[in-house]
């Protein structure tokens, strides 16, 4: 089964090359969402839908679709706007918010996410760049990481509100058709992940019929990345 890799925001498609290297052999394909990597700026109107077309441009075959992060919310709409194109659907840590909606942890997230809100509200992007890489970022301080990855960051951190009314929002109705994913799925988390993310996953759990959820130990956000092995075990697992 061929296999279609949706990196997260402020991160490019070869990010996920070492977890398709920990899972037995087939045809991946990696890419840069609009914005990122190789990939020219964006300038269109709905992020999330320019994204999609890119995956779902990519996808003929039916395939197993892994995303991570905002790239999780673009794999979870291409099943359902596009079901013949997935056979297969693994959704590592989603940061699709409004499936939270309701929950102490979503309320806890809008609280601590608001710093990066007034940030960018008063074109401050360091200071947003700061606020997001603490959050969900690799781990290292803003002021530790290098020039050059600062730089990227800072040009890049627009696409952040502009992902926020299909995740925060959920402007294209995706959790109203959470029933009609019907190929198997997998829900993947880092223990250590913000506490969002669980929230996110429970939401989701309750809508698809056939997910099956896992957690890593000891990983966080960016577990896709820093635990690629326990992933592929987990997506392997039967």
């Amino acid at each position: 089964m061929p296999r279609l890799f949706v990196h997260c925001s402020l991160g490019r498609g070869l990010s996920l090359m070492p977890l398709a290297e920990a899972l037995p052999d087939a045809a991946n394909t990696f890419f840069d969402l609009p914005g990122h990597g190789k990939s020219g700026a964006w300038a269109g109107q709905d992020y999330h839908s320019d994204s999609l077309a890119v995956a779902s441009a990519l996808t003929d075959a039916p395939a197993h679709v892994i995303g991570h992060s905002f790239g999780a919310t673009v794999a979870l709409r291409l099943a359902l706007d596009a079901p013949e194109k997935v056979s297969r659907l693994t959704l590592i840590e989603p940061v699709m918010f409004a499936a939270a909606r309701g929950s102490a942890a979503y309320d806890a997230h809008q609280t601590a996410f608001a710093p990066f809100v007034a940030a960018m509200t008063a074109q401050d992007r360091d200071t947003a760049s700061a606020v997001f890489t603490s959050m969900w970022g690799t781990g290292p301080a803003w002021a530790d990481l290098p020039d050059k990855n600062r730089a990227r960051i800072r040009d890049q951190i627009h696409l952040i509100p502009a992902a926020a009314p299909a995740i925060e929002e959920d402007v294209h109705g995706m959790l109203d058709r959470l029933d009609q994913v019907h190929c198997p799925v997998d829900l993947i988390e880092g223990s250590s992940t913000q506490p969002v993310i669980p929230a996110i996953l429970d939401g989701l759990e309750r809508g698809i019929p056939q997910a099956r959820r896992a957690v890593i130990d000891g990983a966080d956000h960016m577990v896709p990345l820093t635990h690629p092995i326990q992933v592929a075990h987990a997506m392997t697992a039967v």
